[in-house]
């Protein structure tokens, strides 16, 4: 049975937050002297002189009207680290509490325990880089916090199986995070519309992919109003700043364009796929329901190496659990992929 209180830490359960000059006042004024801010402005054409909301309300509201949930079950943090940082802090007490991964996935899940002092318990994906829904099992014991599933896989680019992610939800009373940073270029569901049905999911997503804003560090959690409550407890007051939010509001009214990139991403993925396969230093083009593929070549270094040298820039993984010999490739401009294709065509002669 799942029991927020009892996963929570007791100085987290103790924890009065801080509470800012815009906390206290939320109202319109003409005359703020309640911060110690500078009253004379900003040395800047747009003013940033005054605290930002610490709870970035206007955002929530747009997010929500986008994915369809109340803006009480939105967390925005600096970037999803911010978030997995959080998670650590409230459920995980150092030096007891144990995480599961499931690598190969994503890296600031294990260094983020490590930066907590928190043990870390690995169930390797499969072969075909699914769930090993027994190794899982085998991994929990009554000091399992957190199991962290990352789908779309980084750096994998596959999509975990719904059923194999229910079954952990359904089986595990501690805390579910599924990581969707790529949930825009994948032909599932997000599991946001199941928040209602499973208390201890955490979903993360961010505006870093397909929505273009990875210098603008905006991350996003999603999850019961209890689990919310708790990370704006625990997060700095004003985590998001204010260029920040306002970009971000302003983004989020384009998604016309964005969903065009988005069709356009995937159009690309399956063209660049095409061509991969039937390059001879390419063994296997792995799927992909991400806006990257990972590609099994015959020497990933030395083709790294090369592209380099050309200044084309992919990630080379070959020394990652399961990629033995892979390349991690995004998915660029048509003009990128021409330029990459012909670089590897090059090599492959």
């Amino acid at each position: 049975m799942f029991d927020l209180n009892s996963l929570l830490r007791d100085n987290i359960k103790r924890l009065t937050p801080y509470s800012s000059a815009r906390d206290e006042f939320k109202g319109e004024a003409s005359v703020f002297l309640d911060a110690n801010e500078n009253s004379f402005g900003s040395p800047l054409p747009v003013n940033y002189h005054r605290y930002p909301d610490p709870l970035q309300w206007k955002v929530k509201y747009r997010l929500a009207e986008i994915k369809g949930v109340p803006p009480q079950n939105i967390f925005l943090g600096n970037g999803s680290d911010e978030a997995i940082d959080i998670l650590y802090r409230a459920f995980c007490r150092p030096g007891i509490d144990n995480v599961i991964l499931c690598p190969p996935t994503y890296g600031m899940y294990e260094v983020s325990a490590n930066i907590n002092d928190i043990t870390i318990r690995k169930a390797s994906l499969t072969e075909d880089f699914q769930l090993d829904l027994e190794a899982i099992e085998s991994a929990i014991d009554e000091n399992t916090k957190l199991i962290f599933i990352c789908s779309p896989n980084n750096p994998t680019a596959n999509a975990i199986d719904k059923e194999a992610i229910e079954m952990v939800l359904n089986n595990f009373d501690g805390i579910v995070v599924v990581d969707e940073a790529y949930i825009n270029f994948s032909r599932h569901k997000s599991f946001i519309q199941e928040l209602t049905e499973y208390p201890n999911l955490v979903i993360l997503q961010t505006l870093s992919k397909a929505w273009g804003l990875a210098a603008l560090r905006m991350g996003m959690a999603f999850a019961s109003e209890d689990i919310i409550n708790i990370f704006n407890k625990i997060k700095p007051p004003y985590n998001i700043n204010q260029a920040s939010q306002e970009l971000a509001l302003e983004a989020l009214n384009n998604v016309e364009q964005v969903n065009g990139w988005i069709k356009e991403t995937v159009a690309e993925r399956e063209k660049l796929v095409e061509a991969l396969v039937k390059l001879p230093i390419v063994e296997k083009v792995y799927p992909s329901d991400a806006n990257f593929v990972l590609v099994k070549t015959t020497d990933a270094r030395g083709i790294y190496n090369i592209l380099t040298s050309q200044g084309i820039i992919v990630r080379d993984r070959s020394k990652v659990e399961l990629c033995a010999g892979s390349l991690r490739i995004t998915i660029g401009t048509p003009e990128e992929n021409v330029t990459l294709l012909q670089a590897l065509q090059n090599i492959a002669q």
